[in-house]
């Protein structure tokens, strides 16, 4: 094994000198089922460095995942959708994508591999195949509460064999660069802060017959304050209801995000305080239908106590909302310093904060202006530029 292991080193090496274009490799399971966060930042990702046309991409999954998903991937002639030839049950593909797909990665000449959502294959680094890592949080370490012990042992140990395999690191933030050196021990210089880009089409506004469309679809009131992301208890929007209380009564409260059972939590509280009226949550909302709902509400708010970084925040910015988060992470580094952020546990300081930017508050649109300006690090292939860069 030690010849064709040292070959392959030599090869990969070289390559890049012999051949015009390097081929990158990505694990992209997360592109193909993760409807919100680490989807969309593969997703995103690869359609920008694919438009950039300097690199042969190969996406490699378990299966071919959800067609809708899937089909956010723009078609260009240097993506391939790559998958297991053996592997069909649960089990066959977990082992597939965290040890056999080195010798499909060998195979197919793959130069770097990008780990998109923290993870490495087994083996990869051994077998002389250069890898990237991108790590968006350590919230199991930092926060283990939110997890039950199993899982933090099982993402803590993936973890640190990421760090041996790994030759590069992207951190999502500064907040989250400091965790992985401060929990892993890894050399600062090892770790790349590389912000992610939010998807062009949140810049766009909707067509007004779409809008109309999404209200109508979700008996949307006529004022609201916007909340999206994965209903649960880390992201604290009980925060944001009871706000409520010490905001006018036409106001209400849109939450979308995926099902949990904090979400029956929520739910309670919303019954027992008689606020049926002022809280919606919406669960399985179609990607498509997200920017008419950021573009029609007054403000958006994102009380999470943790994030690595909180692309809800660029998204809103992009659709001409001003934003209410918290302190204690990383959403100062999204929002900015024209946003607004208050404790996570103050509910009066949170309507106070949102009262600031509702419709008619003064200075609202100069605090948009200032938020969009800050925001354009984030846009233009900015992020891909630099991956590419790394991948060089």
């Amino acid at each position: 094994m030690l010849f064709p292991l040292l070959f392959h080193r030599i090869f990969v090496t070289l390559q890049p000198i012999m051949t015009e274009r390097m081929i990158i490799g990505f694990d992209a399971k997360r592109i193909m089922r993760n409807g919100t966060g680490l989807g969309n930042y593969g997703r995103t990702l690869v359609n920008d460095l694919s438009a950039l046309d300097q690199f042969d991409l190969r996406l490699y999954a378990p299966d071919n995942g959800i067609t809708q998903l899937r089909s956010q991937i723009v078609g260009r002639p240097n993506v391939t959708f790559c998958f297991p030839r053996h592997a069909h049950t649960a089990i066959g593909k977990a082992l597939w994508r965290s040890h056999g797909i080195v010798r499909q990665l060998l195979k197919d000449g793959v130069n770097v591999y990008h780990g998109l959502s923290g993870e490495l294959p087994v083996g990869i680094s051994e077998a002389g195949i250069r890898t990237v890592v991108t790590i968006h949080d350590l919230i199991f370490m930092r926060h283990p509460e939110y997890y039950n012990r199993t899982d933090v042992k099982i993402y803590t140990k993936k973890f640190f064999n990421t760090l041996q395999e790994a030759d590069r690191i992207v951190a999502i933030s500064e907040c989250t660069k400091r965790d992985i050196c401060e929990l892993g021990n890894v050399d600062p210089k090892r770790v790349d802060v590389i912000y992610q880009s939010c998807s062009p089409r949140f810049s766009e506004e909707p067509p007004t017959i779409k809008m109309w469309a999404v209200r109508d679809k979700y008996v949307l009131p006529d004022r609201y304050v916007l909340c999206v992301g994965s209903i649960e208890e880390r992201k604290n929007v009980l925060l944001a209801v009871e706000a409520l209380h010490y905001l006018p009564d036409d106001v209400s409260l849109i939450i979308v995000g995926r099902q949990t059972p904090y979400s029956d939590r929520v739910h309670e509280y919303v019954l027992e305080h008689r606020m049926h009226s002022r809280v919606q949550m919406l669960h399985n909302v179609p990607d498509d239908d997200l920017p008419a709902l950021y573009r029609m509400a007054d403000c958006f708010v994102y009380p999470s106590r943790y994030e690595g970084f909180g692309i809800p925040i660029i998204e809103a910015i992009s659709q001409g909302l001003p934003v209410v988060a918290c302190t204690g992470s990383c959403l100062e580094e999204a929002g900015g310093p024209d946003s607004l952020y208050v404790s996570p546990d103050d509910p009066k300081a949170m309507a106070n904060a949102l009262s600031q930017v509702l419709f008619g508050a003064p200075g609202r649109q100069q605090r948009i202006d200032r938020c969009r300006q800050y925001i354009r690090r984030f846009e233009n292939n900015d992020a891909a530029r630099q991956i590419a860069a790394l991948y060089q």
